[in-house]
Order: C-alpha cells, then structure tokens, then sequence
C-alpha cells in the first residue's frame, strides 16, 4: 500500500513539474506577442485571418520573414488572401499599416516612443505575473494533494519531502520567469 501511495506522491511531483513548465511556456510566448523595436514575426502570433468564413492564423496562409531590422515581409500562399491578410492586421491591436504592393505586404515597424515602451512594460509585467500565479496555482493544488495523501497513509516525513521539493520547483520557475521578464524588459526599452 506504501508503494502505491509514494508512486501517487511521485507522480504529483512530476505532474506539477509539468504544468509549471508549461506555464512557463505561455509566459514566454505571450511575450512574444508584445512589441519591441525590432521586426519579429511572433508579433503577428495572435492576429487571425477570416479565410474562407474562418479564422485562420497568418502563419498558415502566408510566409513571414524579416527583410530588414524593422520591417516584416508577408508573402500569402494563396494570393487572394492578400486582401484579408491586410484586412486583419489593420483590425489587429498592432497599430501597423500594412504596405500592400499587390503580390506582397510590408509591415514597417516604427521607433516606439519612450511612453509606449513603458506601456510595453507594464503589460509584459502583466502577463509575468499572471505565469507566476499559474505556477503558485499549481503548486498550492500539488500540495493539497499530498496532504490528502498523508491523510491516506504517506508518512509525514516523506510529505514532507515531496513539498519541500514541490517548493523547489517553484522557485526556480518564478525565478525562470523573472528572469524572462527581465530580458523583455530589456529588449522593450533598447533603443
């Protein structure tokens, strides 16, 4: 019975070590989305094409490259989605004008001001810490877990542990995701 109990306790350990890193994940691609100074084609992640009556995303209908530090380049596989390509992205959040030449798009991607870097900031510390909710949720669920565990017949020395451990993980992936933040920080504010 012991055995069964420790395999439970182990795998809530590596269930939480999952969705932590999966958190991560999203923070770090939710980082993405936010603009820098420079053309990235993760910018253009979140942006959906209606497509024949669907929402598509422009990384299916088109490929993207970078031309230039400050400049995207949009080249549809299909050249009759090029109107509903520039249509979505002048919908978009991204305050872009695509250029449309007839066979491709150019998105010119202006200086940001000093203001919009910090507005940048404040939605980049957003979603830092919303991922580091995420993983405090996982963890707090992890160890409710256990304590039900210990109440089933895990020893309390080993809950012990397997908390302690869980409170390892944690740690390190906040700081994971400080440290993430740290370098969007950056990347938003370099001129």
């Amino acid at each position: 019975m012991s055995d069964d109990i420790t395999e439970l306790a182990t795998e809530i350990q590596l269930e939480a070590e999952d969705k932590m890193e999966k958190s991560l994940q999203n923070t770090r691609n939710e980082f993405q989305s936010i603009r820098t100074g420079r053309a990235n084609p993760a910018l253009l992640q979140r942006v959906q094409v209606d497509y024949y009556g669907t929402a598509t995303p422009i990384q299916q209908l088109a490929s993207i490259s970078v031309p230039e530090p400050r400049m995207l380049m949009i080249q549809p596989f299909d050249k009759s989605a090029l109107l509903e390509i520039d249509r979505a992205i002048q919908k978009s959040d991204l305050g872009i004008t695509p250029h449309n030449d007839g066979k491709v798009l150019r998105l010119n991607i202006p200086p940001l001001t000093e203001e919009r870097r910090r507005d940048y900031v404040k939605m980049a510390k957003k979603i830092a810490e919303d991922g580091k909710i995420a993983i405090r949720n996982v963890r707090r669920d992890s160890m409710d877990q256990l304590k039900k565990l210990e109440k089933d017949g895990l020893p309390q020395d080993l809950s012990k542990d397997y908390q302690a451990e869980i409170q390892t993980l944690t740690d390190k992936f906040i700081a994971m995701v400080d440290k993430a933040m740290e370098e969007k920080e950056a990347d938003i504010m370099e001129r």
